[in-house]
């Protein structure tokens, strides 16, 4: 379910509607859905902020996308 959410605030955040927010509650308390929602945005901006600065190739040596 975590990683369902972090999918969806990563690709299109606006897919997380009432019926999802709902699935959520039934595995999550409120405060865990806020906490885990600031976690996988700081992640997500992170990982923004290594693409703008061309950290993403200094980081991976493994896989390194051209853009």
């Amino acid at each position: 379910m975590a990683v369902r959410f972090a999918e969806r605030l990563a690709a299109d955040h606006r897919t997380v509607d009432r019926a999802f927010k709902a699935e959520l509650r039934e595995h999550f308390k409120d405060a865990e859905i806020a906490e885990l929602a600031f976690m996988i945005n700081q992640y997500i901006a992170l990982g923004r902020l290594l693409v703008i600065f061309g950290g993403d190739k200094l980081a991976c040596e493994i896989y390194t996308p051209e853009y």
